[in-house]
């Protein structure tokens, strides 16, 4: 019988993925992280409408980043590894001024982040 691996894909989050509720939303089950840092980055606010993420994280606003001028701006998160299926719902949760991309964290692994569109 072969055994199938699933590569985990790494996620930093910063926002409302790390809390409980809507992890059980998105990914049906609570997700376990380690602390880390987005160095170069800043962050905003950006008013959610979109009435499933409201009800998902009860929040009218939500945390959003974008590319600091000041190389000594950091980003406090959690970095998650999460299934490729996994990392597809968090796509669908995720509303359009949110884009992912790849970003070298300050314990220079590599995770998937959503950031400023």
């Amino acid at each position: 019988m072969m055994q199938t691996t699933v590569n985990p894909v790494l996620l930093f989050s910063y926002g409302t993925l790390q809390d409980p509720a809507v992890q059980l939303a998105n990914f049906g089950r609570e997700l376990a992280g380690q602390a880390d840092q987005m160095t170069g980055y800043k962050q905003s606010w950006v008013e959610i409408t979109d009435p499933q993420v409201l009800a998902t994280s009860g929040k009218t606003h939500h945390p959003i980043v974008s590319v600091s001028t000041n190389l000594d701006d950091r980003v406090a998160g959690m970095v998650f590894r999460l299934s490729e299926q996994e990392l597809a719902a968090a796509d669908a949760y995720e509303v359009a001024d949110y884009q992912r991309v790849a970003v070298a964290l300050a314990s220079g692994l590599t995770a998937w982040v959503y950031v400023k569109a």
